[in-house]
């Protein structure tokens, strides 16, 4: 170590029960000395306070403020140790190419958190904090690590969140983690909880069929276009007022209607691009303020459908092309932008998106994608962007709506 960077420090650690005050006493004791704080971090679980401090000092002053801190912590029935060494007080907030690390669970393990530690170390990485941002329906835990290149520590980590039976996203510190984003999202079981050519095919009476080809399509076994036309050929001949009565039908996945809220609060962009229908999904869409969307049109005459759709098909491609589109429209690079959906459909705006995230998801979606989430809440994927349970609360949207 370089004898010129190094400072006489002083680490106080200070843990009890949590009450007003205790903040004011502990540094009116140490205002008085001529020292600087170099970092500190606070925490309180079940009314139990942890605090520490890193402080930079002169080392004369070391045995009377350790003197005035312990005489504190008789006064305030708290415990309190103080640690001095000569070394470098590098703060983590001086530190660069910092990486966040969120693992959301619905029943978080310690053997999960033993599996991830061991990854990042093996990995080079050291973790400098922790804290949790949701505790209910999920757990979420944000880690901060350095010393590992973001790009490695992703690979690393990707391969044993199933194993570890949690959902892990990685992302780069910095700035750019708070620009505005655009978040664009499939629709059938990922924004509604139904998929909107089933609910038409039970009105025909094909609903079995329909499911057979939709399974085989969205596990990637079937070109979606001529599955797509395959099955809408199946509704020719149902009443346009069909169209009605299905818009009844279709919910909001749990979260949903938080998710878009409050990224739209923060300044963010939402948008929808889906392999449905747009004369379905519309009003939805517009009642919840969305202005970027695209999704098929169904074909009608004479107040039937007529079992065609009309214009170019929104496939795989189509919906890359969305991302691409809706991102330039808002002036938004690539890397700022976030795809989440379940399906074969999905793939390649996942693969484009600057954070792809796979949502209840088939196995192969789940393999291509940044990040899984596997619990049935989308307003999951605001802990996956940093975005905290309070922060959530403070932006006044309520949980699960």
């Amino acid at each position: 170590m370089d004898k010129q960077s190094a400072q006489y420090t002083g680490l106080v650690l200070v843990s009890g029960e949590d009450r007003p005050g205790i903040t004011e006493a502990l540094f009116s004791a140490l205002a008085p000395f001529s020292l600087s704080i170099v970092d500190i971090e606070q925490v309180v679980i079940r009314s139990r306070l942890i605090l520490t401090i890193l402080i930079s000092l002169n080392k004369a002053h070391a045995q009377a403020i350790e003197e005035d801190l312990n005489a504190q912590a008789e006064l305030l029935n708290l415990d309190i140790a103080v640690a001095f060494s000569e070394q470098e007080s590098e703060s983590i907030a001086a530190k660069s190419g910092l990486t966040h690390v969120v693992v959301l669970s619905q029943d978080l393990k310690p053997a999960a958190l033993a599996g991830l530690a061991t990854a990042i170390a093996s990995a080079g990485g050291n973790i400098e904090r922790i804290h949790r941002t949701a505790s209910y329906p999920v757990t979420a835990i944000e880690l901060l690590v350095s010393a590992v290149p973001t790009a490695v520590l992703k690979a690393e980590l990707a391969s044993i969140a199933a194993e570890l039976n949690v959902d892990i996203a990685v992302s780069p510190g910095g700035l750019m983690r708070w620009a505005k984003k655009l978040v664009i999202m499939d629709v059938d079981s990922t924004l509604i909880a139904q998929e909107v050519i089933e609910l038409l095919g039970a009105k025909a009476g094909a609903q079995d069929q329909i499911h057979a080809i939709t399974e085989r399509a969205m596990a990637g076994e079937l070109d979606f276009e001529a599955s797509l036309r395959e099955r809408v050929a199946l509704l020719k001949g149902l009443p346009l007022s069909t169209i009605e009565e299905v818009r009844r039908e279709i919910s909001l996945t749990p979260g949903a209607r938080t998710l878009v809220k409050t990224l739209q609060k923060l300044g963010h962009t939402v948008a929808v691009v889906s392999g449905g229908f747009l004369d379905v999904i519309e009003p939805l869409l517009s009642s919840l303020e969305i202005r970027h969307y695209r999704a098929n049109t169904l074909e009608s005459k004479d107040g039937f459908l007529t079992g065609g759709l009309v214009g170019p098909i929104i496939d795989r491609a189509g919906k890359a092309q969305a991302l691409r589109d809706f991102a330039a429209i808002e002036k938004i690079e690539i890397e700022q932008t976030v795809a989440i959906g379940d399906g074969a459909n999905d793939l390649d705006m996942i693969a484009l998106a600057g954070l792809g995230i796979a949502f209840n998801a088939k196995p192969a979606v789940r393999a291509a994608a940044d990040s899984a989430l596997s619990a049935p809440y989308l307003d999951s994927v605001l802990y996956l962007l940093g975005i905290s349970r309070e922060d959530i609360e403070d932006s006044g949207e309520s949980l699960r709506k």
